[in-house]
């Protein structure tokens, strides 16, 4: 089933520790990105970057930055940047 909309949910559990699922829905198909940033827009970690049909996903992500480190407590800001989609969410991480 293609969502008539492409979308990005609210990431549960929020707060999350030590770890989180993002869920979000393509109406198209391409190439799309999900990214988390800090707070001052530093990117902490890409969890995808690829092509991607249409549907409904869902990525994990543990805490941890793009070199494995985890990361402090905080706000971070998740992307989900593609094919006529750029939309964002906060999340928070309790340690």
């Amino acid at each position: 089933l293609v969502p008539n909309k492409s979308a990005l949910s609210q990431n549960f559990p929020n707060p999350f520790n030590p770890e989180t699922t993002i869920q979000f829905e393509l109406s198209v198909a391409g190439n799309f990105q999900l990214v988390i940033f800090d707070v001052l827009g530093r990117r902490v970690r890409e969890l995808v970057n690829e092509n991607l049909a249409s549907g409904s996903f869902q990525v994990r992500w543990d805490g941890r930055d793009d070199l494995g480190r985890e990361v402090s407590s905080g706000i971070y800001v998740y992307q989900l940047i593609g094919k006529g989609v750029a939309v964002s969410r906060k999340m928070m991480l309790l340690r």
